[in-house]
């Protein structure tokens, strides 16, 4: 993966389709974007789960073009595409197949019921042992055509059954996923949803050691076929490092909280320790297609170790992301809206910084000097605010933040003074060589933050006053005609 600032988008919801996305990345965005990642673009993409729940996972949507429009985008930027290992559609053809058939599909040991991961029963302390993200037991009862009943495993949703990735059946449906991705071009694949993958009775059924193994040899699989490995996972810190000790790259999931945090305390302690241990493998967001998480920063559930942040910073930090958005992220988390994740507060993040530009601009200029490959979501690019109509509409939480761009929005605002300061910002992380050499995070005074990449004679600093919203780089051996001073957020940033 190219060490450039990534995109992660809808191809719908930002451009329409392939086309459209590869006209917006050979134009306006060509210097401030070196790769994508495109969220599930299979059919359909209107599912349960705003396309995470693929009836044909190896199937372009045709609303938004095919497979060929796919490599056409591969070739001309670094493509990103998701693996959903957890589960499949209820209606995919291998489940139709189940339920006519019930055991005598050839697809009947593909799906996890309770009995094939608690063949000797499950007790209620081994129920209230399992790890899931949302309220209530993962699990849906189903009847088959024969009349028999079946308990489900469905971690997300009831139209997303579980998969058994260690059976036959599994294991080639996740293959051919794999080789229609490399036919395609795709250089790079997220493990969606990978901590769930594996299921054992007496455990958390999450981030267990078999679940580790899996991930290992799937990862293996795809590198063989010339892909790099990102995995997602929501988890303690420690867990998170010990992870991307293990993959190509993890996400930084702790970042987006912990820049929230400084800039709403002015307190520059807890992101400053997370930087100095942060995993060097990762993959950075401030916004992603779901909410703004806090278990990564909170104290482990399973041990009672302490967190990045205290519970009562991490309830402050929550509170003031409902201030900041006059209520309405409140209206679309937890309880309160459907498809519910209890870990996430869903809120665009230019919301969550009250729309303060020079705030917003600082937060990214942070993430473009952490540790790891920066990435950024289509709605944060544009300097999005929360969709309450679509919110409205769907009534899922996470939809506050999933706004369907028109071609005329999308133009107005990549003209918006901020957008473009924030593109100029990308482009020139894009081309600085500081960003392959060494980081460190330098000693700074009290409510500021200092942070540094050094490679050779080339160098970026970035001296950041939380207080004041200020953002200021000074470089040397960087891009031809660029300032060695440079105010890139604050009072006396250029506009």
């Amino acid at each position: 993966m190219k060490n450039q600032v990534q995109l992660i988008t809808y191809a719908d919801r930002l451009a329409g389709h392939f086309p459209g996305l590869a006209e917006l990345l050979a134009g306006p965005l060509a210097q401030a974007i070196g790769g994508v990642h495109v969220l599930p673009f299979f059919d359909p993409i209107d599912g349960a789960d705003a396309g995470f729940d693929p009836s044909d996972h190896t199937a372009v949507d045709p609303r938004l073009g095919d497979w060929d429009d796919v490599r056409a985008l591969g070739e001309r930027v670094e493509l990103m595409a998701d693996l959903i290992v957890n589960h499949v559609s209820d209606a995919s053809p291998q489940f139709q197949d189940f339920l006519r058939q019930g055991d005598a599909s050839p697809y009947a040991g593909m799906f996890l019921t309770l009995g094939s991961v608690f063949p000797a029963g499950a007790s209620e302390e081994d129920l209230l042992r399992i790890y899931r993200p949302r309220p209530g037991l993962p699990l849906t009862s189903v009847t088959l055509g024969n009349g028999d009943k079946r308990l489900l495993w469905t971690t997300f949703t009831p139209q997303q059954v579980d998969i058994d990735v260690q059976h036959p059946e599994g294991q080639a449906y996740l293959r051919a996923i794999l080789q229609r991705f490399q036919q395609a071009g795709v250089r790079a694949i997220r493990l969606d949803a990978a901590g769930y993958a594996i299921k054992k009775a007496g455990t958390s059924c999450f981030m267990i050691p078999e679940t580790f193994d899996f991930i290992g040899r799937l990862s293996e699989e795809a590198r063989g076929l010339g892909m790099e490995v990102l995995v997602e996972i929501h988890s303690y810190y420690q867990t998170q490092i010990e992870i991307a000790a293990k993959v190509d790259r993890v996400y930084d999931f702790a970042l987006p909280p912990l820049v929230l945090h400084a800039l709403f305390q002015a307190d520059a302690g807890p992101l400053a320790r997370w930087l100095a241990i942060s995993p060097r493998n990762a993959v950075t967001v401030l916004d992603t297609h779901d909410g703004i998480g806090v278990i990564d920063v909170g104290a482990d559930a399973a041990t009672g170790r302490p967190g990045l942040l205290p519970p009562e910073a991490i309830d402050a930090l929550v509170e003031t992301i409902h201030a900041h958005s006059g209520g309405q992220s409140r209206q679309a988390t937890g309880a309160a809206a459907s498809n519910l994740d209890l870990y996430q507060v869903n809120c665009t993040y230019y919301d969550a910084l009250a729309r303060d530009d020079e705030a917003y601009l600082t937060a990214r200029a942070i993430q473009f000097f952490a540790p790891g490959v920066p990435q950024v979501y289509y709605v944060g690019l544009l300097g999005g605010v929360n969709d309450m109509a679509l919110l409205e509409r769907t009534r899922v939480g996470r939809d506050i933040n999933r706004h369907h761009y028109a071609a005329a929005e999308v133009r107005d605002c990549l003209q918006t003074p901020m957008v473009r300061r924030l593109l100029a910002l990308a482009a020139w992380r894009n081309k600085h060589p500081a960003f392959a050499g060494e980081f460190a995070v330098l000693p700074a005074a009290p409510g500021h933050l200092s942070l540094a990449w050094t490679q050779g004679a080339a160098q970026a600093r970035l001296d950041v006053d939380l207080a004041a919203r200020s953002a200021v780089i000074t470089q040397q051996g960087g891009p031809e005609g660029e300032p060695a001073r440079w105010v890139v957020a604050g009072p006396d940033a250029a506009r």
